[in-house]
């Protein structure tokens, strides 16, 4: 039981990094949409190409990517869904093995 009280620890433990980390994206987001606007409309940099939309909505396209690594991806491809598919996928082999192995005795000859 203590390796599984372990386990789930780790478990919500990487979850947690994984929301904080994504929080942290998401004011960085702001902040740096925010100094991006400014220096571009206020101190003129890079004028006069109006720049900073662009970088705005590549910034927003790769925050929604982490959103939904964090709250979709991660969160249904998690360790039990691992632990079940590598059991349907060792099952499946060990049924097609049990099936070869009665392939071969029936080919046997009988003595």
């Amino acid at each position: 039981m203590e390796k599984e009280q372990q386990e789930l620890y780790e478990y919500a433990r990487k979850r947690i990094k994984q929301k904080k980390n994504l929080y942290y994206h998401f004011v960085f987001f702001l902040i740096g949409s925010l100094f991006m606007f400014v220096a571009n409309e206020l101190l003129e940099f890079g004028m006069p190409n109006i720049w900073y939309p662009w970088a705005i909505t590549v910034w927003f396209f790769l925050l929604i990517l982490h959103f939904i690594k964090v709250y979709i991806t991660d969160r249904f491809m998690n360790k039990n869904w691992e632990r079940e598919q590598i059991e349907r996928l060792v099952n499946r082999q060990e049924r097609k093995l049990q099936q070869l192995r009665s392939k071969i005795d029936e080919q046997e000859p009988k003595q």
